[in-house]
C-alpha cells in the first residue's frame, strides 16, 4: 500500500489535475448551470432533458478525433496547443451565452451550448491523449494514479467551481446571463494554466513509421502525390480503429466497447434530472451549491485518489465491480429523498455515497480505456471508447425527462428504475472479467 501512494509523487500529475478541471468545468455550463436556467424560467421537464442532446457531442468526438492526434498546431504543441485553442473557443462561447436571454433567443442557447460541446469534447481528446502519453508505457500503477489525479481534477472543474454560479444565484441579484461572464474569466485562468504545462515527449511520427507497413523511404519517394495522400488518410482515419480491432480480435474488441457503453447509463439518467430533481422536492440554489457541488467534490477527490490506490493494489476489474454495485445503492438513496422531502442530512448522506462510487467508477474506467489505447493513436482511441460512456448520457438519458413526465413526476420510481439500469453492466463485467484482469499496453511485450 506505501508503495501505491508514492506512485502519486510525480511532479507530472500537476499538468493532469490542472487539465482535469479544464475537462469538468465545461458541463458546468452546458448541464446544471443551463438546466438550473432553464427551470428558473420556467421550461419543462421533457424540454430542459431535450437540452441534453448538446451532450451527445461528446458521443462523437471519436469522428475528429484523428485529426488531433495527426494534426499539429505551431508553437505549443500536439497536446497544449488544441487544449489552449478549445479552452479560448469556450471562453468566447461563455460571452456570447451571456448576452442571451431564455425568452428571446431560446435557439441561440442550444446553438452557442452546442458550440461549447464542441470545443470542451475536442479538449478531452487532446487532455486524455496529453495524460496517456505522459505514463510510461505498460505502467499499470501510473496509469491508475493518473486517472485518480484527473478524476479529482475533474470533480474539482465540475464540483468545486460549478458550486460558485450556485451561490451567486442565491445571494446576489446576479442573472444567469451575467454568470458566463464569470464562468468565461475562470475558463481563461485555465487556459493561462495550460500555457504553463511541458508537453509530452513522444515521437508521434516514429511511432506511425514503425506500425506502417508501407512507411519505407523507398516507397514514400517513389509515391505518386495521390498515393501519399491515401496513405496520409488511411494513417490519420483507418488505421487508429482497425489497430485496436485487429489486436483485441472483433469479438473482444466488441465485448470492451458494449460494456462501456452500458457501465454508467444509470448514472447518466439520474445525472441529468439531478438539478431539476433538487429544485422540485424543494432544496435552494445554496442548498445544491452546498451539498451537490462542495460536498461531493471534497467526496469525490478522497474517493478518486483512494480508488486509484485500491486499482494498483487489487486490480482494475475490483475496482469496476465495487463501483458498480454501490452506484445501483446511490440510486436508491435518491428514491428515499423522493419519499421524505428535502432533508440536507439525508441529502449529505446521499452525496457522501454517490460521490464514492461516481469517483470510484470513474477512476477506474479510465484507467481501464487508458491501458486498452496504442500510444501511437493514444487521442483518437480513448475518444472512441470515452465516447461510448457519454452515450448512455446523450442519446439515451436525453429522454429522462420524458421518462420522469411518463411516471406523473414519480421520483422514487424514476430512480429506483436508475439502480436497476447498472445491473446488465455487472454481469457483463463478471463475463469478461479475465480478459480486464490481463489488459496489456499494447506497446509492452506479450507474455
Amino acid at each position: 500500500m506505501l508503495s501505491a501512494i508514492k506512485t502519486y509523487n510525480d511532479k507530472r500529475f500537476l499538468s493532469i489535475f490542472c487539465f482535469g478541471i479544464a475537462s469538468g468545468f465545461p458541463w458546468i455550463m452546458i448541464g446544471s448551470v443551463l438546466s438550473a436556467w432553464l427551470k428558473d424560467d420556467g421550461l419543462s421537464r421533457s424540454a430542459i432533458g431535450l437540452f441534453g442532446i448538446i451532450f451527445a457531442t461528446y458521443s462523437i468526438n471519436f469522428l475528429w478525433s484523428p485529426l488531433v492526434d495527426k494534426l499539429k498546431p505551431p508553437r505549443l504543441g500536439q497536446r497544449k496547443g488544441w487544449i489552449f485553442s478549445m479552452q479560448i473557443g469556450i471562453v468566447l462561447c461563455c460571452l456570447a451565452m451571456s448576452q442571451l436571454t431564455t425568452t428571446s433567443h431560446l435557439f441561440y442557447i442550444a446553438l452557442v451550448g452546442l458550440l461549447t460541446a464542441i470545443c470542451s469534447a475536442t479538449q478531452d481528446i487532446a487532455i486524455d491523449g496529453f495524460r496517456i502519453d505522459c505514463i510510461a508505457e505498460n505502467d499499470k500503477d501510473g496509469m491508475s494514479a493518473a486517472s485518480s489525479v484527473a478524476t479529482a481534477g475533474w470533480w474539482t472543474g465540475y464540483g468545486g467551481l460549478g458550486a460558485i454560479p450556485f451561490f451567486l444565484a442565491d445571494l446576489t441579484d446576479w442573472s444567469w446571463a451575467n454568470i458566463y461572464l464569470l464562468l468565461g474569466v475562470l475558463m481563461a485562468l485555465l487556459a493561462i494554466a495550460t500555457l504553463l504545462a511541458k508537453e509530452p515527449d513522444i515521437d508521434r511520427s516514429a511511432l506511425l513509421y514503425h506500425m506502417d507497413s508501407e512507411g519505407t523511404d523507398d516507397a514514400n519517394a517513389n509515391a505518386s502525390a495521390q498515393d501519399k495522400i491515401a496513405r496520409w488518410l488511411k494513417s490519420t482515419l483507418i488505421s487508429p480503429f482497425s489497430e485496436f480491432f485487429a489486436r483485441n480480435g472483433v469479438k473482444l474488441a466488441l465485448s470492451f466497447l458494449l460494456f462501456i457503453f452500458l457501465f454508467k447509463i444509470g448514472e447518466a439518467f439520474l445525472g441529468r434530472m439531478s438539478i431539476v430533481f433538487y429544485k422540485e422536492i424543494g432544496f435552494t440554489n445554496s442548498d445544491i451549491a452546498t451539498y451537490s457541488k462542495l460536498l461531493n467534490w471534497w467526496v469525490t477527490i478522497v474517493f478518486s485518489l483512494l480508488g486509484g490506490i485500491v486499482n494498483i493494489r487489487y486490480g482494475i476489474y475490483r475496482g469496476l465491480m465495487v463501483a458498480g454495485v454501490a452506484m445501483a445503492a446511490s440510486n436508491l438513496l435518491f428514491a428515499v429523498i423522493a419519499q421524505t422531502g428535502p432533508s440536507t442530512s439525508l441529502l449529505a448522506f446521499t452525496v457522501i455515497v454517490d460521490g464514492f462510487t461516481g469517483a470510484w467508477s470513474t477512476v477506474a474506467m479510465v484507467a481501464f480505456i487508458s491501458l486498452l489505447c496504442n500510444r501511437a493513436f493514444s487521442a483518437t482511441q480513448y475518444a472512441l471508447m470515452a465516447s461510448l460512456s457519454v452515450a448512455g448520457r446523450t442519446f439515451v438519458a436525453s429522454s429522462s425527462g420524458i421518462v420522469v413526465d411518463s411516471l406523473n413526476g414519480n421520483w422514487s420510481l424514476f430512480f429506483t428504475l436508475t439502480a436497476v439500469m447498472v445491473i446488465p453492466s455487472l454481469v457483463f463485467l463478471y463475463s469478461i472479467r479475465e480478459h480486464i484482469k490481463n489488459v496489456q499496453n499494447p506497446l509492452a511485450p506479450k507474455t
